[in-house]
């Protein structure tokens, strides 16, 4: 009965198709290490030309940061729980891209096409 059982419990993990290790959540510590020192040197340093520049570079090691945290931390790969785990996450992904850029556009084009000008002399004759 013992045999029984031990062979069910190595078929439950070669099911999850993937198993935490020490070494794995080593390696995502010092990426989520390295992927924060350095847009923090970046900021600090002044080492790029333009604020827009950084924001743009800090923004991109934030989404590669935010994968390392999905694979090392949350395990999300393709072949946990058959893939359905990591179509989800692209899933909810597309939807924040979609709902954010559109809230952005949507805003941006309401503030140019419906603010009134600043002129006061448009302004006295308005309704």
């Amino acid at each position: 009965m013992g045999q029984h059982s031990h062979d069910a419990h190595d078929a439950h993990h070669e099911e999850g198709g993937y198993h935490a290790t020490y070494k794995g959540y080593l390696i995502g510590f010092l990426l989520s290490v390295v992927l924060t020192a350095i847009p923090f040197w970046l900021v600090m340093g002044k080492v790029l030309p333009s604020p827009r520049v950084t924001a743009f570079v800090i923004l991109g090691f934030a989404a590669v940061q935010m994968v390392v945290h999905m694979v090392y931390f949350l395990h999300l790969n393709a072949k946990v729980e058959g893939g359905w785990s990591l179509l989800a996450m692209v899933f909810t992904v597309a939807l924040v891209v979609i709902m954010l850029s559109g809230s952005i556009w949507v805003l941006y084009h309401l503030n140019t096409n419906m603010m009134p000008s600043m002129d006061p002399a448009a302004m006295r004759n308005m309704p």
